[in-house]
């Protein structure tokens, strides 16, 4: 099997790394890739976000499989241009991804389908705004109604700086806070049959003990010791099997990863979001456990055949992810700066490129994963923290409480 892989971050080198392991991917291409995904497989130029030049690479490149990571190619189209060569692809409709593309459109759709989730009022003015905000009362939650790279929610005691964001927003969702641990948790769906992955809690706000502004993710584990032993059975029955029927109904069937992030509250189970891709950094914890091939799973969701492919297989033990970012992030970061220690195993390169002679600098607000396993999410925190220590980046920051205490 021939794959592409559409991405450049930390999410598609650890997709690429689970890639290479399975025996029927005889040959992987990444689009545009990055230097540590260079390793595994070819990496070629293209603009992820035009659905004409993807599907023209996809054809080029003899694709048996497409593999759409980030969300701003799947709500751009990306996935509907490749299907319409005939090649299988496993990412949903720009249509079915609006599930992440628009906040208003997912809150419809958990309401026409009884999911539980958030009171939430969509705002366009600041009347409206304002109005939502006396509703729910502190903390305030406002999130930008359409893509913002994890970082368009603001949750906040403060109702000035609440209103100023939703101000910035063309259009907001602002919804009741809900208290309790969240999770993630993967679904990867043909359109009709799903599977769940192993749930995952990540860590969202840049400074320890949960404080600063939100990210795109500063760390993840996986599993949840703490959890009930029905969590995920309970999350594919009440959220996302209902979800995924209600899309089908709309004659829009969802076919790719169905991002569940979920609050566990006082009231119950609760959705806090729905993403259309697979969560980063969460997923690089997640897929150092799984044993079954990643191609063939997914190969089998993008041409409607997930119910004859089995259940899953996981390694013992647990897995934690550990980010690296840049110097300023989630503001103005400072980039170009030289990097080292980013070759070791279990090292994802999330925000990487080589420079003119070839040393290889930090490009992004985050800019590596550093995976550790163990038996233990004790022993997986302390391998992912030795690798992050290995990691030497002027102005390079990690959270120091990933996984701790758990």
């Amino acid at each position: 099997m021939r794959v592409l892989l559409i991405g450049s971050g930390g999410r598609e080198h650890a997709l690429a790394a689970s890639l290479a392991e399975d025996e029927s991917v005889t040959k992987l291409i990444c689009a545009p890739g990055n230097p540590g995904m260079a390793a595994l497989g070819d990496c070629v130029p293209v603009n992820q976000t035009d659905p004409a030049a993807v599907a023209s690479l996809a054809v080029t490149s003899a694709a048996d499989l497409v593999i759409v990571g980030p969300e701003a190619p799947l709500v751009a189209g990306v996935a509907d241009a490749v299907r319409a060569k005939g090649i299988p692809v496993y990412g949903p409709s720009g249509e079915a991804a609006l599930i992440e593309g628009s906040k208003a459109f997912a809150k419809e759709v958990m309401a026409a389908a009884g999911v539980p989730t958030a009171a939430a009022r969509v705002c366009k003015t600041r009347e409206e705004a304002e109005a939502a905000l006396d509703e729910f009362g502190a903390p305030y939650v406002v999130k930008d109604d359409g893509l913002a790279a994890g970082k368009g929610v603001v949750v906040t005691d403060d109702r000035a700086q609440a209103l100023a964001h939703a101000l910035e927003c063309e259009r907001v969702v602002i919804e009741e806070y809900l208290d309790g641990p969240e999770v993630s948790l993967f679904v990867v769906s043909d359109g009709t049959h799903a599977k769940a992955l192993l749930p995952a809690q990540d860590f969202k706000r840049i400074g320890d003990g949960g404080t600063g502004p939100n990210t795109g993710g500063m760390g993840a584990y996986t599993p949840l010791p703490w959890a009930p032993d029905d969590l995920v059975a309970e999350i594919m029955e009440r959220v996302a099997e209902p979800t995924l029927a209600e899309l089908a109904g709309r004659g829009i069937p969802f076919v790719g990863t169905l991002y569940c992030g979920l609050a566990l509250t006082s009231k119950g189970l609760k959705v806090v979001e729905f993403n259309a891709r697979f969560g980063d950094p969460e997923i690089q914890a997640v897929l150092a456990l799984l044993e079954s091939p990643l191609g063939k799973l997914l190969h089998a969701a993008a041409t409607g055949r997930l119910d004859d492919f089995g259940s899953l297989w996981w390694r013992e033990g647990a897995a934690v992810c550990v980010v690296v970012s840049n110097e300023g992030y989630p503001g103005t970061t400072v980039t170009g700066r030289p990097l080292y220690g980013a070759d070791e195993a279990g090292v994802f390169h999330a925000g990487t490129a080589l420079d003119a002679s070839g040393q290889l600098i930090a490009t992004g607000g985050r800019v590596l994963n550093c995976v550790g396993t163990g038996a233990s999410v004790a022993q997986a925190r302390q391998e992912a923290y030795a690798l992050a220590e290995g990691v030497k980046l002027e102005g390079g920051y990690y959270r120091k409480d990933i996984a701790a205490n758990i």
